[in-house]
């Protein structure tokens, strides 16, 4: 029996040692989340009502923008209404939201004139014609666009099929484009990426084969280099004009001086900076989103705060382990050394586990991740507890402190997996049913309740039998917070009454 308790007790100390050691080598470190390091989370509502399957393309979309961006852990989750999405450690929270929110809807519309169009009073005549209804349609006057009081196409207008009247990105009270019907949109395109091209940032596009991509736009560059009736020459132009759009503004608009492209030479300048040139091609990448979203609220941490509120919670923790340390040392000696050590042990594997999840999994510790590790020291400490005190009742009722150990393990620990069980049961159901930051709560209270078991049964267990052994636990039962009564208690008197021993 010794035997075995000594390789269970060094078995789970190697992997204590070895998982602290290997976590420190590999670099791994727990990944905060947003309340512990800052960053920007935000609800976004569905302006229009939508389906569940449309949300939750939607969120998949977001996702993908946000992993391009580089954002680790973001939490993302589907509302009845919308979107929600929190983003932690972002430095620049602005770009963050915009890219998140914003539609990235694309479309390709010819170019009918070019001008500071004045707005328009009058409702729309009537739709176009055709995806290549002639430009004359329009400005012959048989069709009027519906524009606002800034002479554009409100939101609510600016349908693919009709003409419509849009400013270019970044210049509201500039130019105005009269464009005609969408002849291609983003499903066009299979990916997109910044380039820095003739000293300036544009976004290139790779177009599926196709009618859909490459085939559908060298239809429409063909067009417009003849100069058809769908895309005319406009003044100060050698060949017709197509314009590129992305929700609702004019991109660019570059005379087309080829018949055909290939389906990876489209590029879209418009002198981006940098970083507008990387989140157009992010989005564009990644697809338009099949909602339109609008910020309803917005939370920002700033690292200051989060740093604030690790350190509360590295407090707190500290010192209700301080606290629990006193108290279970004063009450149960060496006992409570042992509880201590058990302790470190399933600390050690937990921190372990986190670090890696951190690092190679991308899993945050937030706040109530940190309040669930809390929760758990007692959980462990409370699993000393049970065995200690079955302990100490089997020594007042008489047996020796040796045979009480083998004894009461076996039931200690029976009431203790029921105890843990309730815990991670309790634990399941909260990372089922909840969203968010409960859910960090769940998932390390039930990690920490997990490790408690194998901490329990593979070092305290196996370590108090083996002290058990020597001659110093029967002989000083107190230094180990158990009563020097019943059978110990008489042995001791025996032992100072030669007449009574020989009795």
């Amino acid at each position: 029996m010794p035997r075995r308790q000594l390789f269970l007790l060094l078995g789970i100390v190697v992997i204590g040692v070895f998982a602290s050691v290997m976590t420190v080598v590999w670099g791994n470190r727990p990944l905060l989340g947003l309340d512990l390091q800052g960053g920007v989370s935000v609800r976004l509502v569905a302006t229009e009502p939508a389906s569940e399957e449309m949300l939750d393309q939607t969120v998949e979309i977001i996702r993908d923008r946000i992993d391009g961006l580089g954002v680790a852990e973001p939490e993302i989750s589907r509302t009845e209404t919308g979107v929600m999405v929190s983003l932690p450690g972002v430095d620049d929270q602005e770009r963050a939201l915009e890219l998140v929110g914003t539609t990235a809807e694309l479309r390709f519309r010819p170019v009918c004139a070019v001008s500071n169009l004045a707005a328009v009073d009058s409702p729309p005549l009537g739709k176009a014609s055709g995806p290549f209804a002639p430009c004359s349609e329009v400005t012959s006057g048989s069709v009027v666009p519906a524009v606002g009081a800034d002479g554009t196409t409100l939101p609510e207008d600016d349908q693919p099929e009709d003409f419509v009247v849009l400013g270019l990105r970044g210049d509201p009270g500039g130019q105005r484009y009269l464009l005609g019907p969408s002849v291609l949109t983003g499903e066009a395109v299979a990916d997109a990426n910044a380039l820095f091209i003739d000293y300036e940032w544009q976004v290139g596009l790779e177009l599926h084969g196709g009618q859909v991509g490459v085939d559908g736009f060298n239809d429409v560059a063909f067009r417009c280099f003849s100069g058809q009736p769908a895309c005319p020459r406009v003044e100060g132009s050698p060949n017709g004009r197509l314009a590129v759009v992305l929700d609702g503004q004019v991109v660019t608009a570059p005379s087309i001086r080829a018949p055909q492209f290939k389906a990876d030479a489209i590029v879209i300048s418009g002198g981006f900076p940098k970083e507008e040139a990387d989140d157009v091609a992010l989005a564009l990448r990644y697809g338009a989103l099949p909602v339109e979203l609008e910020p309803e609220n917005t939370r920002v941490v700033s690292a200051t705060i989060g740093e604030d509120s690790l350190r509360a919670g590295v407090i707190a923790g500290l010192v209700g382990l301080l606290l629990v340390a006193i108290f279970i040392v004063s009450y149960y000696r060496i006992l409570g050394l042992v509880a201590l050590a058990s302790l470190g042990i399933s600390g050690a594997l937990l921190w372990a586990i986190v670090a890696h999840l951190g690092t190679q999994s991308g899993l945050a510790l937030t706040l109530a991740g940190v309040t669930g590790l809390i929760v758990a020291i007692g959980v462990s400490v409370d699993s000393n507890v049970v065995y200690f005190e079955h302990l100490k009742e089997d020594v007042r009722d008489g047996r020796t402190a040796r045979s009480s150990v083998d004894r009461a393990f076996p039931i200690a620990f029976s009431t203790i997996v029921k105890a843990d069980v309730a815990s991670l049961i309790g634990a399941a159901l909260l990372w089922a049913l909840t969203v968010g930051a409960v859910r960090g709560f769940a998932l390390y209270l039930g990690l920490a309740t997990v490790l408690d078991l194998v901490a329990t049964y593979f070092f305290m267990g196996p370590m108090v039998r083996l002290l058990a052994t020597t001659r110093w636990f029967a002989d000083h039962p107190q230094r180990f917070g158990l009563p020097a009564s019943g059978a110990v208690a008489s042995a001791a008197g025996r032992a100072a009454d030669p007449a009574r021993a020989g009795a």
